[in-house]
């Protein structure tokens, strides 16, 4: 097992997309966690605005994400990967870009509904997409927290593979994303 080809890896342009990604969700998890539990003391409100800003912030760069790989697609994984992991990989992907384009979008309806504000970074308020409905904001808010665990579920899965095929393989899938 060696290191795969130049030509078998990630454009620049999807490797920057991948780890600003990352970023902000491996970020807005943990701190949801934070908010959620009511852990942030006289933080709270900032790190809810926080919260809501990258949440924010992450719908334009998932969007662009999911554009730009339905348009260029994923480099083939190598052929001596069984096909039940790589259906696995695959559907593993595909559902991490399906929860990351609805989970923004139920913070905002739930946050709408609730009723507060999201001020982006303090810059500008994004429009409520729903009315004032404090039941409805807690059963979205619900769903919101159940699709946040999916994700983190399935970043752990993700992010073990990776370090598998780094660690035990070593067969070069993860510097695909890393250094081209």
């Amino acid at each position: 097992m060696t290191d795969m080809p130049a030509a078998q890896s990630y454009t620049m342009t999807a490797r920057v997309l991948h780890w600003t990604t990352a970023i902000l969700v491996l970020t807005n998890l943990p701190l949801g966690l934070v908010i959620a539990e009511n852990w942030g003391g006289p933080l709270q409100d900032p790190l809810y605005n926080l919260h809501r800003s990258i949440g924010a912030l992450v719908i334009p760069i998932i969007l662009l994400r999911f554009a730009y790989r339905a348009t260029h697609p994923a480099p083939p994984l190598p052929d001596d990967i069984p096909p039940l992991q790589q259906r696995a990989a695959h559907a593993t992907h595909w559902a991490l870009y399906a929860l990351l384009i609805v989970q923004p979008f139920l913070g905002w309806i739930g946050t709408s509904a609730y009723p507060a504000p999201i001020v982006v970074f303090g810059l500008f308020q994004l429009p409520p997409l729903w009315w004032e409905d404090r039941d409805f904001s807690n059963e979205v808010l619900l769903v919101h927290s159940l699709v946040a665990l999916a994700i983190a579920v399935l970043l752990a899965a993700h992010i073990g593979a990776a370090l598998y095929h780094q660690f035990v393989r070593k067969d070069g899938i993860l510097t695909r994303m890393t250094s081209g």
